[in-house]
């Protein structure tokens, strides 16, 4: 997995004993993958409430100094707080902050990572930060999650369930709006492997062109949900095209997450 064996070090002491006060999303708990893009350079962990994140800021620098990592503060302030954390030589940035408990899916429990945010939240989370600001990494980000996750148009159309101030189309329009890098624009990321950005930015476009595809003629009524083929037990995204097999049905997000319903029969 793309962390650095600092990294991995200090993950693994986080999660030992559990802190169940706060869970990883963000690009560290995305790139957990064997294959993926990129390296993080932070960790940041998510919590439902300001006490929560107070709370588990406040046992996690108790746990890390008897580890003997320092435990720099950088950033106080309620729902939120950023420390850097280093041993010796090394360091890394850890984030505490506040988010809505609303997701599609429970959260995951890692060995070494403990609480995780589910790949399909983490995917959504990810569509609706590129849609408000222009950074590189969230483009190499969403290429992943289009090739590895879920299909960028299945991100969108249940990404409006978790801010239902956009539709599918309008999120859309903000997103074809990204992706104009330049090469020096990520050489600047910690990445697993070369990217190649006249590759990219073809993916990029064929992802938009399906998402849109989809977006004009998935119902209306489903706005928000994911798919979940029943048969193949993952997340898909069905082809508009053509009547809808019975194995593939609407998930909806719920506060904590809920597990896919099985259909009988």
């Amino acid at each position: 997995m793309p962390l650095t064996a600092y990294q991995s070090r200090l993950l693994a002491d986080l999660a030992s004993p559990p802190n169940d006060d706060r869970y990883l999303a963000g690009g560290a708990a995305l790139h957990f993958a064997p294959a993926s893009a990129r390296y993080s350079n932070d960790f940041e962990f998510f919590s439902d409430s300001f006490e929560r994140v107070a709370r588990a800021f406040a046992t996690d620098r108790e746990r890390l100094g008897a580890l003997g990592y320092a435990c720099s503060l950088e950033i106080s302030q309620p729902g939120f707080l950023r420390a850097l954390v280093s041993r010796g030589d090394e360091q890394t940035r850890v984030d505490w902050a506040h988010d809505s408990a609303w997701r599609f899916m429970p959260l995951q429990r890692d060995p070494q990572g403990g609480l995780v945010l589910h790949d399909v939240d983490l995917a959504v989370n990810k569509a609706l930060a590129l849609a408000g600001r222009d950074e590189a990494r969230d483009f190499v980000d969403i290429l992943f999650i289009h090739a590895r996750i879920l299909p960028l148009g299945a991100v969108v159309w249940a990404a409006v369930g978790k801010d239902p101030g956009f539709t599918p189309r309008s999120l859309l329009e903000l997103l074809k709006r990204r992706g104009r890098f330049h090469v020096e624009d990520f050489s600047r990321l910690d990445l697993a492997m070369p990217f190649d950005v006249a590759n990219a930015k073809r993916q990029w476009l064929d992802a938009l062109t399906s998402a849109d595809a989809f977006a004009r003629t998935n119902p209306p009524e489903e706005i928000g949900c994911l798919y979940w083929n029943t048969v193949a037990e993952r997340f898909v995204m069905p082809d508009p095209s053509g009547p809808r097999a019975s194995t593939i049905v609407p998930h909806f997000g719920r506060p904590a997450g809920v597990l896919p319903r099985i259909v009988d029969g």
